[in-house]
């Protein structure tokens, strides 16, 4: 956003942390603001609004709220935010941004949130069941502003991954990239690989590890079911069952989507096939909660209709 002739207010991502800048554009100087917001989004200013800007700012403390930047003091200044819950901050688990080792000899990455609850303790050698996350797009990324949802499951003992699976934004066009033609492969192995990491080192308990995804994220939820071993429970959120369906079926804005990260379709036919857990829906053997809107048009009920048949 333009603050004035000679000054260019940003946002950049950073390994997954968002930032705000000030680019001089007569001398080139960059200078980068000391907030404490870790999601920025939206931002805007103008001349007419001198020495301030304007943006979407969250933490893992603050829910997504209005802020307005004095531009000459970089003082931030709430304006309004998005929930005012009476929530104690003494419940609050802060996620840790962590990497960990994936197929190929990759690096992913993630956000974790450990089991958090004043008021109780875990038994003795007792260690916590996870839920990795895995988010939609694809190529969109998880977000560390705070998430009640998040929090529901951290202060009743169960530990959270957020998954920034191979093609989430946030950590360069390369990264994002790792995505084309291994959607329901790369994405998959990276939520495994944050689960099994966890479990190595002890945060959390193997023979617990539950999944849970929307859209996009659905579709990666129900592909760990069907071809990986790992989850014992898993949810789908108005997941994609079937790749094929979805290509011919989906709607405008996302047509030939899929010819990126699957491959040219119906030249690779048998790939969407093999890679639709609708296909291969008996090599799932856990508990499984399907959740579908009627009138959903970016992923029409018939994806979750046809999962629940098979």
């Amino acid at each position: 956003a333009s603050a004035d002739a000679d000054r260019l207010i940003c946002a950049f991502c950073r390994a997954g942390q968002w930032a705000l800048g000030e680019l001089n554009l007569q001398t080139l100087a960059f200078r980068i603001f000391d907030l404490p917001f870790t999601e920025i989004s939206s931002v805007t200013a103008a001349p007419s609004l001198p020495n301030s800007a304007f943006f979407i700012g969250g933490s893992p403390t603050l829910p997504a709220s209005i802020i307005r930047l004095d531009l000459i003091s970089g003082q931030p200044e709430i304006l309004r935010r998005s929930a005012d819950l009476p929530f104690d901050p003494a419940f609050i688990s802060t996620p840790q941004s962590i990497e960990f080792p994936t197929t190929g000899g990759g690096t992913a990455y993630g956000f974790y949130y450990p089991p958090h609850n004043p008021d109780f303790v875990a038994p003795p050698g007792e260690k916590p069941p996870l839920l990795v996350l895995s988010h939609g797009g694809p190529t969109s990324a998880a977000s560390s502003t705070l998430n009640l949802k998040i929090q529901f499951w951290t202060t009743r003992g169960i530990a959270v991954l957020d998954v920034n699976y191979r093609g989430s934004s946030g950590y360069g066009r390369g990264y994002r990239e790792l995505l084309k033609g291994a959607w329901g492969v790369a994405d998959v192995d990276d939520c495994v690989a944050g689960a099994r990491f966890l479990a190595r080192s002890g945060e959390v308990d193997e023979r617990r590890l539950a999944i849970s995804g929307g859209s996009a994220g659905g579709y990666t939820t129900l592909s760990a079911l069907a071809f990986r071993g790992v989850f014992r429970a898993g949810t789908s959120y108005y997941g994609v069952g079937d790749l094929e369906t979805l290509a011919t079926d989906t709607h405008k804005f996302e047509s030939r989507y899929l010819d990126g990260l699957v491959g040219p379709y119906p030249a690779q036919r048998d790939l969407y096939r093999a890679r639709s857990p609708l296909h291969h829906a008996e090599q799932i053997s856990c508990p499984i909660l399907l959740l579908q809107g009627l009138e959903d048009r970016v992923v029409p009920p018939n994806q979750s209709a046809g999962m629940f048949a098979a």
